[in-house]
């Protein structure tokens, strides 16, 4: 694959770009003599370069984040999501102006987040390849294909009943669909028009690439998905081997997980993007004081002073707060026994990949998806009673994951998924042969 020149146009925000730049590594170092220009934000692209390991086919190129100079963001979560997809395919050829300038290429392909559906645009005005990728919770782009359902369905049933036409995600209910999914008129924003509007776009992409496993996803989830797109290809969502772990571990979690015991530890974090309300982290806290579990928290360090009075200092003998924790190693130590997570799909994706189980408490999105398919499809952890965290639900969920033998299978099938993975990563998994058939579709672009 030579010489040829890929716009890859990231939704710049939280969790969705090292899993993007993640795939680009690796195409990168598949085709070396092929251009990959990067269009994020001046923020976004900050947090992503400059660093050591980026190959120098790889370039960043910086465009507007849509947030007129001098105003304020308000509290509203999807504000900014809002003014940077407002600034659409004109913002975007911007960034493949700049990118074509420089490197004195014409572009002849784009890969894009699936969030920033005004790339579509952009690729069928420069008549090249649109390729999107999607990297929610995989099962979650089901819903955005069956939306009139849904809403129907939703306004007429009982929280708890079951979405059964589905295909492959019989056991997904009405609780646990998008709020984004769900709003109609005045309270749509330019970011949940966008999401419904997925159903109508992705089947326009010359590709999508879902960021995990197809070993792991309902097959008739996967066969339905197949039908509707031009193409679907996996790919392996664990890091690149050239971008490396992170060798700092300033609060020494690694080696505080060396002096315990097999599958023994809690380990608690809600992600860079959510905190849980104050209540829910003192019932956190109160839980794990009680439970007698050793523990190791990763907490914002905004938030560590909504804790208890006096928590860190009494339970400092089996417990470690740390404001960043190597999550990835985390997981992957084998004192870890559980996860209590918010369901975001990295976090899910490492824990299913080092076998641990989880406790799940959802916020938003897709992360509710995660939890019923953890709890309901692969049965390797469990939701939260009342999706809240309480003292006695977090006490009761602990006691079934680390100690009852009816939790012996939501461990056992934790192990099983692992084991899921390690077969899915090697060279007779379906990925391996997906990541060829994208370098195909790129360089026959």
């Amino acid at each position: 694959m030579d010489n040829k020149h890929i716009a890859v146009i990231a939704f710049p925000f939280g969790s969705h770009l090292m899993p993007i730049l993640n795939l680009v590594l690796k195409l990168a170092h598949a085709a070396p003599h092929s251009s990959f220009s990067f269009i994020g934000t001046h923020k976004s692209n900050a947090i992503l370069f400059p660093k050591p390991h980026i190959p120098h086919n790889i370039k960043p190129y910086s465009i507007s984040d849509g947030i007129p100079e001098g105003h304020v963001l308000s509290n509203h979560p999807t504000q900014k999501l809002d003014l940077f997809l407002k600034t659409g395919a004109q913002n975007l050829h911007k960034g493949i102006q700049l990118a074509e300038a420089d490197t004195k290429k014409k572009v002849t392909c784009i890969i894009a987040d699936a969030f920033v559906t005004s790339s579509l645009h952009v690729a069928q005005t420069l008549n090249v390849p649109w390729i999107a990728v999607w990297l929610p919770n995989s099962c979650s782009l089901s819903l955005y294909f069956y939306t009139d359902f849904i809403r129907h369905h939703c306004s007429n049933h009982a929280a708890n009943t079951t979405l059964d036409f589905l295909p492959g995600l019989s056991k997904i209910r009405v609780e646990d669909t998008p709020e984004d999914l769900l709003v109609v008129g005045e309270k749509e924003t330019i970011f949940t028009s966008t999401l419904v509007s997925l159903g109508e776009v992705l089947p326009q992409a010359k590709a999508v690439v879902m960021n995990f496993f197809e070993e792991l996803d309902p097959p008739l989830f996967v066969q339905d998905m197949r039908s509707k797109l031009q193409s679907l290809l996996y790919v392996v969502p664990l890091p690149s081997p050239l971008l490396p772990l992170p060798d700092k571990d300033s609060g020494g979690c690694l080696s505080w997980l060396d002096t315990k015991s097999a599958r023994s530890v809690v380990y608690v974090c809600f992600g860079t993007v959510v905190a849980p309300p104050s209540s829910e982290l003192v019932a956190v806290a109160e839980a794990l004081e009680e439970s007698g579990f050793p523990f190791l928290w990763s907490l914002k360090e905004g938030v560590m002073g909504g804790l208890p009075n006096g928590f860190v200092e009494r339970t400092k003998m089996r417990g470690k707060v740390v404001s960043w924790a190597p999550q990835t190693q985390v997981l992957a130590h084998d004192s870890v026994g559980v996860f209590l997570t918010h369901c975001g799909a990295n976090s899910v994706i490492e824990s299913v990949s080092s076998g641990v189980p989880m406790i799940c408490r959802p916020f938003f999105g897709d992360q509710v998806i995660s939890g019923r398919v953890i709890e309901d499809i692969w049965e390797s952890g469990v939701i939260i009673e009342g999706r809240v965290f309480t003292k006695k639900a977090l006490l009761k969920s602990l006691n079934l994951i680390l100690v009852q033998e009816e939790g012996k299978k939501i461990r056992e099938n934790a192990r099983k998924a692992k084991m899921t993975v390690e077969d899915a990563i090697g060279p007779e998994g379906q990925a391996a042969k997906d990541f060829e058939t994208l370098l195909e579709i790129i360089s026959r672009s």
